[in-house]
């Protein structure tokens, strides 16, 4: 079957370089306005339970200085990568298969429904009768919360594939296998990239449930701790710290989805 364009892109094209130099001007207001309110309000103060930014980052200093923000992100890190390991390699395999083959689809479909609208977080405490309050609980709370955006994102992307290309591919003798690679997967591919960054940033909320909620281990430790001892200052700074790191790990994801659809030529370059 010859190549034919699929007419998708991914993201839209990346702004010019004067466009990004105010696009990036605009969010450092943003954050400096928030920043800034939040300032003024724990001057205020509005609560004893909510201290001055200044006083937040004073305490996040204080954390990485004595290294034990270093030993909570030590213990919460191991689980979070191999839960979004798990989940970014079979979700997206058992997404493509549910697009792909309807018999799979009736299979899994219904569960991942029921645990995307479910109150996950009276579920994981479940989670301890079976795998305890070690590593596999964290794992298991993680892909919990981060699979079903995966996985049905993905079966969305593949569900949704422009009938009129898949009857032209079939026109010109196209196999499934070339239909699948040529066609199928690369319209889906936005959604399946969208599932992903959806899933980590799922995975970074199953990570901080399971460790408030199962085991008072790594930041969740440390935000249980500070709280009950009313040191809000350096529990917002373990809070602020775990938001920052999601972020950035989110804003990564994305500049690897942009080089890669630059590199597959459907969007031009930053």
């Amino acid at each position: 079957m010859t190549e034919t364009s699929t007419g998708t892109t991914g993201p839209n094209p990346a702004p010019s370089r004067s466009g990004a130099v105010i696009e990036g001007f605009w969010r450092l207001l943003s954050f400096a306005i928030f920043f800034g309110i939040w300032e003024i309000a724990g001057r205020i103060p509005i609560s004893l339970a909510f201290p001055p930014f200044s006083s937040v980052l004073a305490g996040l200093w204080g954390l990485i200085v004595s290294g034990e923000m270093a030993r909570a992100y030590a213990e919460t890190l191991p689980p979070l990568i191999i839960g979004l390991v798990i989940v970014s390699s079979s979700g997206v395999a058992l997404g493509i298969a549910m697009g792909l083959a309807r018999g799979v689809e009736w299979v899994f479909y219904p569960l991942l429904v029921v645990l995307q609208t479910s109150p996950v977080a009276a579920i994981i405490p479940l989670i301890t009768y079976f795998y305890g309050i070690g590593v596999a609980s964290k794992v298991v709370a993680v892909i919990i919360l981060s699979a079903p955006m995966v996985v049905l994102n993905c079966y969305t992307g593949i569900r949704h594939t422009n009938a009129s290309l898949l009857e032209m591919a079939r026109s010109f003798m196209g196999t499934r296998w070339q239909l699948t690679t040529k066609i199928i997967l690369p319209h889906a591919s936005g959604m399946i990239f969208a599932g992903l960054r959806l899933g980590v940033s799922g995975g970074f909320i199953g990570i901080v449930l399971a460790e408030l909620l199962i085991a008072p281990t790594g930041i969740g430790d440390i935000i249980s701790y500070y709280r009950s001892v009313a040191r809000y200052p350096e529990m917002y700074a373990a809070i602020l710290s775990i938001i920052v790191l999601a972020t950035l790990v989110l804003t990564g994801l994305q500049l690897i989805e942009r080089r890669i659809f630059a590199a597959t030529g459907t969007m031009k370059p930053a």
